[in-house]
This record gives structure tokens, sequence and C-alpha cells, in this order.
């Protein structure tokens, strides 16, 4: 067993900024890194895999896994509801292992109180809210008035990004990663 504690890095930003796909390509870097599966309530996408991207689940179901303590953090966020396994992050944490968490702006909110020493919280903003757009259309996954309502949180999450330790603009894919990665590689070390 290791004295030494994990560390918890959070990517938020707003939906579409590429979140997912850095997370990814961070875990192929940095293979020894676990990531954090969030719980939802959403309906999956054509490509995403049950218990791989998400943990899809019942609301019924999730508001009773809040009842009984299970998530470390949980948000509403459109008609959908995701969450954090607390018993998940506690046990990588404690046995020495750096976690991944990919997650919005009001889940790293609730993470920041709770792991302000622990963690390093990364926002990853659009280049701008036309390239966010664009992106979000491409995606293929949302109707127009979705993408509207995404544009809207997402002009709101941005104003929150100074809350956070670093904030990364995602103008470029490898560059992001270059980014990120160096950041990681900071923080290991420091701590």
């Amino acid at each position: 067993m290791s004295c030494k504690k994990g560390l918890l890095i959070v990517i938020s930003g707003p939906s579409g900024v590429g979140k997912t796909t850095l997370g990814k390509k961070l875990l192929t870097q940095f293979p020894e890194m676990k990531y954090s599966i969030s719980v939802t309530t959403r309906n999956p996408r054509k490509t995403e895999v049950n218990g791989h991207d998400y943990v899809f689940v019942r609301m019924e179901k999730f508001k009773e896994n809040i009842e009984k303590g299970y998530f470390v953090e949980w948000a509403k966020v459109g008609d959908n509801l995701y969450g954090t396994s607390k018993t998940f992050i506690g046990d990588a944490i404690n046995s020495g292992s750096d976690v991944l968490l990919d997650i919005d702006v009001q889940g790293a909110s609730q993470l920041r109180k709770l792991y302000q020493e622990k963690g390093v919280f990364i926002f990853i903003n659009p280049p701008s809210i036309h390239t966010l757009r664009n992106r979000l259309n491409l995606r293929k996954t949302d109707s127009e008035q979705e993408i509207d309502a995404r544009i809207m949180l997402a002009k709101k999450e941005i104003k929150e990004s100074n809350s956070y330790n670093y904030v990364v603009v995602n103008k470029d894919l490898s560059k992001t990663l270059e980014d990120l990665s160096c950041i990681i590689n900071f923080e290991k070390r420091k701590r």
C-alpha cells in the first residue's frame, strides 16, 4: 500500500469543447491514471457504451443513489443528472492513483470544496462561441434548440473559469493536449 496520495485531475468546460477527446488522449499518455466514469440519466449517444463512456441509469435509480450518499458530487445539466462515485474517487486517491474526471462546472465546484489540496482544476475554453457552435453542429447529436441551450449555458460556464487553477484554450487539439500534459507533469512533480 502506497503512502503517497493520488492527484485528482478535473477537466471542465462547455459541452463540445473537446473534454472527452482530450481525456481519452491523456489516458493514453498517462496509462497509470484512472478515469472516473460519470453516472448519468441521459440516453446514450450512438457511439457510447454503458460502463465505458458513462454509466446510464434511470432517473429513479439516480435519485436513490443521491439518498444513499453514493455521489461525491452530482449536478443537473439540462434535463439530466450527472454524478461521480464517492467510493471510486476515495479508493483511487488513497491507493496513490491519479484520477481524471471530465465533469461540468457545477460538479467541479463541489469537488473543489472537498479536494482543493489534492486536486488540479483545469478549464477548457473554446477559441470562440462561434467555434463552439460549429463543433456542436458537427457532432450531429443535438437539435438546434438543444445547441442554443448549450451555448447559453457555455456563456455562463466560461464566466466561472477564473475559479480554476488553469485555463487552456482548445484551438488546436495537439497543442491543447501538450499543454495539459505539461500541467499534469508539473503538478505531479510539485506534490
